[in-house]
């Protein structure tokens, strides 16, 4: 009641929910479905990038990566001999006794070069989808990506120089000639030969594909574009894997840590550069040997 005895207007608040259920109501009553709230759209994410982070990023990544790849083209490295087959892993050791089917090794370039071809398209299209910051964006994203793996797959190689299944099979063939264990090092000099773990054809194609499934699931949530590039990206990968070994170029355990540490980088540098806040505020737990014991710290903003 106001001050003059009659009745108060409703509040705009309670006008629209009165409204509301005066039409629901009317619907009921018309035997008419009655109205759905309207949800609003899913909110896509935004990324952000830095000129001198990235920068620096892309400068070390590229540069490690084209270096080292110069240097393993020079075979300056010399490669490990391949050892007893019987301590290999025992689904490795299925590797060395395939016969090898060069299809294969067709397949899995072109696969693996469809992804590269991918990964310069897909900021074009962003470009023209989301605006021509969103392409810029997706372009040094993706760039980050192929180069850190590039280069982690590069530096893996030239530390583990691990030998591939043709080398253990060249060697195999030299003993069953007869030919000495120490002749047989001196025959085997090709670098590549020793060039096995990890696959960089499928450490590429992971890359990609997992880039390309987090930005799609990052610029068109709620429709079907995400789920189609992650089944794609999963089953160019996997032809690339299953065609590496398949070539006789690499062991299954090969393809399975390429494809992981492509996986990895391909999660990692696209959620680096999310521009929102984190939900919980960061923490650090650190730990440092005292006398008697040990010392245990936590530090953050709270």
């Amino acid at each position: 009641m106001n001050a003059r005895g009659s009745p108060s207007t409703p509040n705009a608040r309670g006008s629209g929910v009165d409204a509301a259920a005066r039409k629901r109501e009317a619907a009921r009553g018309s035997g008419l479905p009655a109205p759905q709230p309207v949800l609003a759209p899913p909110e896509r994410v935004r990324f952000i990038a830095d000129p001198l982070s990235d920068g620096a990023v892309l400068s070390l990544a590229l540069g490690t990566g084209a270096l080292s790849e110069a240097i393993l083209a020079t075979g300056e490295i010399k490669p490990q001999a391949p050892g007893d087959p019987s301590k290999l892993l025992s689904f490795d050791r299925a590797a060395i006794d395939q016969t090898p089917v060069p299809m294969w090794r067709t397949v899995s370039a072109i696969a693996m070069f469809s992804a590269i071809g991918f990964a310069v398209a897909d900021p074009i299209l962003s470009g023209f989808r989301d605006g021509a910051e969103a392409g810029i964006l997706d372009a040094v994203i993706y760039a980050e990506t192929v180069s850190i793996t590039w280069t982690t797959t590069n530096l893996a190689k030239i530390a583990f120089r691990r030998p591939r299944p043709s080398a253990y099979r060249e060697a195999r063939k030299l003993r069953d000639a007869g030919v000495s264990e120490a002749e047989i090092s001196s025959r085997i000099t090709d670098t590549n030969s020793a060039l096995s773990f990890f696959s960089g054809h499928g450490s590429t194609t992971a890359a990609v594909a997992a880039t390309a499934g987090y930005l799609a699931f990052a610029r068109a949530p709620g429709t079907a574009r995400p789920w189609i590039t992650l089944g794609l990206g999963a089953l160019v990968t996997t032809v690339t894997c299953v065609g590496r070994v398949k070539s006789g170029e690499h062991f299954p355990t090969d393809v399975i840590a390429g494809a992981m540490a492509g996986f990895g980088v391909g999660i990692l540098v696209p959620h680096s550069h999310r521009a929102e806040p984190a939900v919980r505020r960061p923490i650090w737990i650190g730990g440092a040997p005292v006398d008697d014991g040990g010392l245990v710290t936590v530090s953050g903003l709270f």
